[in-house]
């Protein structure tokens, strides 16, 4: 499930702190004043006033993203704001446009859709659902090394699929904990949960929607082009190309392991919390999750849009009080800003025609257009591994959309997967950085997982969005 997966999260965990006010001010300055050289020389180019601002903004709201001087979410609020200033008056442009259509991004249907899956893992985790889908794994698939470590980490895919991938490897971590603590730190299984469980549980979102902020910036991104892709269009590639990773990654793991090894009594302790959940709130959550999951499944038979069926969650949750304001207040209100920032910004550079220059410009290289989608799924990986893959993928999902044919639908997709696979550092994802602040793992521990997942989490995207935009689009 999706999180507000940024580096500047992922340090926070290790208790560091940043350089102050004096720094941000400096580097917002600094991204302001190359943003403006950069607009200057592009000026040159002869393009309308209209598409020199977006540039501006585009090449600014990078900048920023990638330092992150301010907050990811407040790049998202800024850059509406910039939209509204230049597009509103006739101060940055002639004549005043229409501005309705940036901020009706408040208000998409992927904004709806975040909303409910962020009540529905809230509420999850209120009844702590999650335990009992750890105690469900471990009686399921018992204490072989091989068939727990299999479902230690399918368990904690499906899980971000509906949760947040944060909670979820907390949740499993804490859960293992004592196990490693009686087999030792140092012992190879130890190793391998340590790195698995965070590992699947970024992958793992890749499945649905929900699961992960990239997936739905780049559906969000579709749609205001007018390519409509439904819950159950985003599973039918995104559930194959989680499990697939995650299983690849598995055996990876499970070779380490020799045949003869076992392991002693679990001793969870931690399960037996499950005893003090209030029954009413359990049957409440499930109930409300299969409704609304089936709802969304079922949107192609029905006709429902997914803004209308996300309030479920949200009206029987609180209707059944399960969740109160204090719960509410909790849920991740900067990951919609940040989104509704970057449809903004991904429709700007739409509207003024600034993706079609892009796209002629790229149609000059010496590369096929597939090489191409290549490089922007590389770099988006790259870049996530150091920055926010939710900022990664709002800067090259818009550039995506610039490519001709099927390859501006299939090439924002790819962009989304692949910002998801960034597993390389402790600092590349909170998940990581939650496994890493055991101080059971070591940083080193995660190259082989980051240098799998840097090169088979592109091609397996390439692979299995390619044939979904052949067979279905």
């Amino acid at each position: 499930m999706l999180d507000n997966d940024s580096r500047f999260t992922a340090l926070k965990r290790f208790g560091k702190k940043g350089f102050g006010w004096v720094f941000n001010t400096s580097t917002f300055t600094g991204n302001l004043v190359i943003s403006l050289v950069a607009t200057y020389f592009f000026r040159e180019l002869g393009y309308d006033d209209d598409v020199n601002y977006v540039f501006l903004i585009g090449i600014l709201s990078i900048g920023l993203w990638i330092t992150e001087a301010i907050p990811p979410f407040a790049v998202g609020i800024f850059i509406i704001a910039m939209l509204m200033f230049g597009f509103g008056t006739n101060y940055i442009l002639d004549e005043a446009q229409p501005v309705e259509i940036y901020l009706e991004t408040w208000t998409s249907n992927v904004i709806w859709l975040l909303l409910g899956g962020f009540f529905l893992a809230e509420g999850m985790k209120v009844a702590k659902i999650d335990r009992s889908l750890f105690s469900f794994t471990v009686r399921n698939f018992g204490k072989n090394p091989q068939r727990l470590l299999f479902g230690l980490m399918l368990t904690t895919a499906f899980g971000s699929m509906f949760m947040s991938n944060t909670a979820t490897t907390a949740m499993m971590i804490s859960s293992i904990l004592p196990l490693v603590h009686i087999i030792g730190k140092d012992h190879p299984f130890s190793q391998m949960i340590l790195v698995g469980i965070p590992a699947s549980a970024a992958v793992g979102g890749i499945g649905t929607i929900i699961g992960s902020t990239p997936n739905a910036i780049a559906v969000g991104a579709l749609q205001e082009i007018g390519y409509k892709i439904t819950f159950v269009d985003w599973m039918v590639f995104g559930l194959p190309t989680a499990l697939l990773l995650v299983f690849s990654f598995y055996r990876l793991l499970v070779r380490k392991i020799p045949k003869e090894m076992t392991i002693g009594d679990l001793k969870l302790k931690e399960l037996k919390s499950d005893t003090n959940v209030n029954k009413k709130d359990k049957v409440a959550v499930i109930f409300t999750l299969i409704v609304t999951v089936s709802l969304w499944l079922t949107e192609p038979l029905h006709g429902v849009p997914v803004a209308a069926t996300s309030a479920v969650p949200i009206v029987l949750l609180t209707l059944t009080q399960v969740l109160e304001a204090k719960h509410i207040r909790q849920l991740p209100w900067d990951t919609l800003m940040l989104v509704a920032g970057g449809l903004a910004l991904g429709l700007a550079i739409v509207e003024v025609g600034l993706s079609e220059i892009i796209m002629n410009e790229l149609d000059k290289l010496p590369f096929l257009p597939i090489g191409i989608v290549a490089v922007f799924a590389l770099v988006g990986i790259l870049l996530s591994n150091i920055m926010s893959n939710t900022a990664a993928s709002a800067i090259l999902v818009p550039l995506g959309l610039s490519l001709s044919g099927v390859f501006g639908i299939a090439a924002p997709l790819i962009i989304a997967i692949s910002c998801s696979c960034a597993l390389l550092l402790p600092v590349s994802t909170p998940a990581n950085a939650i496994a890493y602040a055991t101080g059971l793992i070591e940083q080193k521990a995660f190259r082989k997982g980051g240098l799998f997942f840097l090169v088979f989490g592109p091609i397996t995207a390439i692979g299995v969005i390619m044939l979904y935009v052949w067979l279905f689009v």
